[in-house]
């Protein structure tokens, strides 16, 4: 039936109800977006809320992930010849652009199934590999050398937990960085400010045009 959801096959799902275009900050990096934002959340919510999944976050370029991609595209250094994890990826603008700028391999989780297929569908049509996660890695170490958090810091019990785990990795020699437009509870007390870039967005999800992202690291 037309406009209904096909949760069997969500690459396809996935190529069918976004375009592909490049995120406003990030013109090196192409990505399946959603074109109009109320339509994708209208053909994905109720079947998705069916499955246990979360909206489409993954059919969105946020800001905090396009600043990430910008500052690893113009301070390729940080991330060449690096293990990077783009933790809460959505559709792994970040994690593309560290491919781009030389990482050596890119590990990129998310929690549900469509943003893992997003993930994918991303990395082929910018020809890069990535190694999609599905899970949570919270509170795991496995030896990354860089890791990209974009807009993890906008509910207090999840930027608790998450905080504390990106605090251990950065105390174990991890270099930390955070993508982040001025969400409530990002631990600003802790961080050192490396970039800030004026970030178009879209009024439907951001009640305005633009976002002053900022890159941050942890002191």
């Amino acid at each position: 039936m037309t406009g209904i959801p096909r949760l069997d096959d969500p690459h396809g799902f996935i190529c069918s109800h976004t375009a592909l275009m490049a995120p406003p900050l990030v013109p090196e990096v192409s990505l399946h977006l959603a074109v109009e934002t109320v339509a994708i959340w209208e053909q994905t919510e109720e079947a998705l809320g069916e499955m246990g999944l979360p909206p489409p976050f993954w059919a969105f370029a946020w800001a905090g992930g396009q600043a990430l991609a910008r500052y690893c595209l113009d301070n390729p250094g940080m991330v060449a010849g690096k293990r990077v994890l783009d933790f809460a990826a959505g559709g792994a603008v970040s994690g593309i652009a560290a491919m781009k700028a030389g990482a050596a391999s890119v590990e990129a989780c998310e929690l549900d199934a469509f943003a893992i297929a997003a993930i994918e569908t991303n990395a082929a049509a910018n020809g890069v590999t990535l190694t999609p996660r599905l899970g949570d890695l919270v509170g795991l170490d496995e030896g990354w050398d860089v890791v990209l958090a974009g807009d993890v810091f906008y509910e207090a019990e999840p930027a608790r937990v998450i905080g504390s785990w990106l605090e251990k990795l950065n105390a174990r020699g991890a270099t930390v960085l955070i993508g982040d437009p001025g969400r409530s509870f990002l631990p600003q007390d802790k961080l050192e400010r490396l970039a800030e870039y004026t970030v178009p967005v879209t009024r439907d999800l951001e009640d305005r045009e633009v976002r002053q992202a900022k890159v941050w690291k942890y002191r």
